[in-house]
């Protein structure tokens, strides 16, 4: 099957095209409403039960429910934790609905929380039910979720079923690739720079208010509710013995348009492309951009599940799926989410500010005729950053890049041996549309290598090796213009300017 070269990619709360491969569970009502209401959603779902700590924890359990916003931890453990934690201080406790998709290549959780939010509600409700939660907290990151979630908060009421009070809020998150992480979140719940915290931290023992909080994503909570609905055995019914249930996954890339695709776990991925109008291509990406490339024989073979991933060296992650068209250069297009992800670090630590940028700038420098030596740069600089971040942001970002040097070897070669594979760049892999879009130049007439710029923006600026800036050619993020202006300031031979891109 050719498939397009590339797609349009809609705005981040534009609706996407839905497809069940199966019965539908996550999505069902999708058909018949653009948003299930209150009254529409217990049509659909029914009423959700009402269950105990230690029921809800054997129900996450028996279905071995895991978190669906990347890391995959078993959900019966975290609410463990947290009751545990309660129990030991004699408090209440919290619950949090990550709802911070900062993906633009997943969208699973968006289609969730704007089209059925009751649905993750329950979920979220059965949990502060259960461990006698006073606080729900459901982080999001722009105005049509926060709309959405807002006015399922209104038509339920903010009262428990247990008749306790419970303190629900919505909380606005910066529209950030790392305000998805937890002790962003965290932080930005107590009213701090909702950045990750730059330190190691469990919020199951101190979270929101310093109370036990359990955190876990939009689809996690959304899956609890429809297992509390048709028990352990029903639920089994889809999917696989080991991983029963369904799987949202987010489907972009080179298809003849972007989809939200509910599956069954144990589902062919082939299969899964070709319900959506394409094919393996020379790669897929799968889990998102902090996932990695499946090449083409590995792709025909693996199952969406973690077993059927794990053993390509993959990881389901966030549920992005991203076939290549081979007409398009893989490492082009890797090379534009590495840059975006490095500006969109929280630059909180080293190989956060500083080895991202330089993992960015020296794929650069290999698609740019860096030859050999550029290469092994790019190969130390990955493996630089792995295991020393205060989040998963390094470790992902470096995994997507390494990931792409192992699969697409041809065309690293022809970089790197010849003067590049020939094959254009199109922005095939979804990333946030900035409009008005500006770019950081430099006045080579002017600039005498002082430096400066590089220590306030290394996010985009680095050194050559004469000392000389070396800027990615990328528009410039809008949480980085103040650091542009205040390295354009402190230029001292007025070389940098700020350009329409």
């Amino acid at each position: 099957m050719n498939l397009p070269a590339r797609t349009s990619t809609p705005p981040p709360d534009a609706p996407l095209a839905v497809h069940a491969l199966g019965v539908p569970r996550l999505t069902a009502g999708f058909d018949i409403a653009s948003r299930l209401d209150l009254a529409t959603h217990h049509c659909v779902h029914g009423k959700l039960p009402l269950l105990s700590a230690a029921e809800v924890e054997a129900l996450a359990e028996s279905v071995d429910l895991r978190g669906r916003g990347g890391a995959a931890f078993p959900f019966a453990r975290k609410l463990r934790a947290v009751a545990t934690a309660a129990r030991a201080r004699s408090c209440r406790t919290a619950v949090v609905v990550n709802g911070c998709e900062g993906e633009p290549a997943c969208r699973k959780d968006t289609a969730l929380l704007t089209r059925a939010p009751h649905l993750v509600l329950d979920g979220a409700l059965l949990v502060a039910e259960a461990l006698g939660a006073d606080r729900l907290i459901v982080a999001v990151t722009r105005d049509p979720l926060e709309a959405s979630v807002r006015a399922a908060l209104e038509e339920r009421g903010l009262d428990d079923r247990r008749g306790r009070k419970l303190r629900a809020q919505v909380l606005r998150m910066p529209e950030r690739f790392v305000s998805g992480e937890a002790s962003a979140i965290i932080r930005g719940a107590n009213d701090e720079v909702p950045l990750p915290a730059g330190r190691r931290s469990h919020a199951s023992e101190s979270g929101v208010d310093g109370l036990p909080t359990l955190l876990s994503n939009t689809e996690t909570y959304a899956q609890l509710a429809v297992a509390a609905r048709l028990g352990a055995d029903r639920y089994a019914h889809a999917g696989t013995p080991e991983e029963p249930g369904t799987v949202l996954l987010t489907v972009t890339g080179s298809v003849p348009r972007p989809m939200l695709v509910e599956v069954p776990s144990g589902v062919p991925l082939s299969y899964v492309l070709h319900a959506c109008g394409s094919g393996i291509g020379q790669g897929v990406l799968v889990g998102g951009y902090h996932g990695g490339w499946l090449d083409p024989s590995s792709a025909s073979v693996a199952a969406v599940s973690r077993a059927g991933m794990n053993a390509h060296g993959a990881t389901l992650g966030a549920g992005g799926v991203a076939p290549l068209s081979p007409e398009l250069c893989p490492l082009g297009e890797t090379l534009r989410v590495a840059q975006w992800l490095a500006a969109e670090s929280a630059a909180q630590c080293g190989p956060c500010r500083l080895g991202l940028p330089g993992v960015a700038a020296a794929l650069s420098e290999v698609l740019g005729g860096g030859g050999q030596a550029a290469l092994e740069v790019l190969r130390r600089a990955t493996q630089t950053v792995r295991r020393r971040g205060a989040c998963s942001h390094p470790d992902g970002t470096s995994r997507f890049v390494r990931s792409a040097l192992a699969v697409f070897t041809d065309d690293l070669a022809a970089h790197v041996l010849g003067g590049g594979c020939g094959r254009p760049v199109t922005g095939v892999l979804p990333l946030p549309h900035e409009e008005p879009t500006e770019q950081l130049m430099v006045d080579w007439t002017l600039c005498d290598g002082h430096g400066l710029c590089a220590d306030i923006l290394p996010e985009v600026i680095r050194l050559d090796p004469d000392g000389y800036p070396a800027l990615a050619n990328m528009a410039l993020p809008s949480h980085l213009k103040s650091q542009a202006l205040r390295a354009i300031r402190r230029c001292p031979a007025l070389a940098l300017r700020l350009e329409e891109h």
